[in-house]
Parts: C-alpha cells; structure tokens; sequence
C-alpha cells in the first residue's frame, strides 16, 4: 500500500509565493499572464508535481476583483483579462472578498518567509506610486494651510460680514 504525504503548503500561499518571486524579480514589471505564474509554481516546485487546483486559484480562487467561488481570498488582483498581479491595499475587491491577502508566516516554508517582509514595502511603494502619478489624488491634503489661522465659524461670520 501506497501512502501520499499531504502537501505542507495551500494551494493559495504557493500561488502567492509564486507570484510574489515574480514581482521581486521583475521588478519593472506591472502584472504577469496566468501561463507565467503557472510556471512559476512549477519552477519553485514546493510540492513534487503541480496540483490541477493551481490553474483555478490563479483565475478565481486568490482573485481580490472577481466573484468569490467558493473562496474570498484577496491574494491577486485581476489588472485585464488573462493577467495578474499581487494584490495591494487599496485596491477595489469584490464586497464579498474579506480573506486573506498573504499566507500566514507559520504555514510556508522557511525559505519564502523573507517575501512577507519584501510584499510590505512593496506594496507600499505601488500605493505611493499610484498616488503621486494621479492628478488628483496627488491634491489631497493640499489646501490643509489655508485656513489653518482661522476657525470655521470664524471664516463663516467673515464671509457673511455685509449680508442683510
């Protein structure tokens, strides 16, 4: 009698796993077809071989913009059809989606621990991008010292001075 050994990984966190390998490696790059994080998870080889599950969490499964079906992971981000990439804080997600957005540390493998701590900076550096390369989300808080002098009622009564 044969005995499989259960994979020590989910699905879901070596998706993630891969996908974040290909970020921090390609750093220039904006997001990655399916066929690239597919071959990922295969070139890292966490597991022996690639289990069938892999190809629907890429598409639905860790999909943050997509209907959850079952799961509600927020772990890739849909950027147009046929690509993906890790999903950051502030993006839009489905209201149904409230699951995870990275593995939990305790459940990866040793080796891959470092990618938390890179995905923290990493996401945070594509929010500050994103902001300053809008027009207008780069105005927030730009009028702040305009009427910092005054109180608003103060600024009311002295717009009204005059009315009858």
């Amino acid at each position: 009698m044969t005995v499989r050994a259960v994979p020590q990984i989910k699905v879901a966190d070596e998706v993630w796993i891969a996908t974040a390998l290909l970020h921090r490696d390609n750093p220039t790059r904006d997001d990655f077809s399916i066929k690239e994080i597919e071959a990922s998870v295969t070139k890292e080889g966490m597991i022996d071989e690639q289990r069938p599950g892999v190809y629907q969490h890429v598409v639905q499964h860790c999909v943050a913009n997509r209907p959850p079906k079952p799961n509600n992971y927020r772990m890739l981000y849909e950027t147009r059809p046929g690509y993906r990439r890790l999903f950051r804080i502030g993006d839009s997600f489905h209201p149904q989606r409230r699951g995870k957005i990275t593995p939990d540390g305790n459940e990866i493998p040793p080796r891959y621990k470092n990618l938390l701590k890179w995905y923290e900076s990493w996401s945070r550096l594509q929010v500050e991008r994103a902001i300053q390369s809008d027009p207008l989300l780069a105005l927030c808080g730009s009028g702040r010292d305009l009427w910092a002098d005054e109180h608003a009622d103060e600024y009311v009564a002295r717009l009204r001075a005059g009315w009858e």
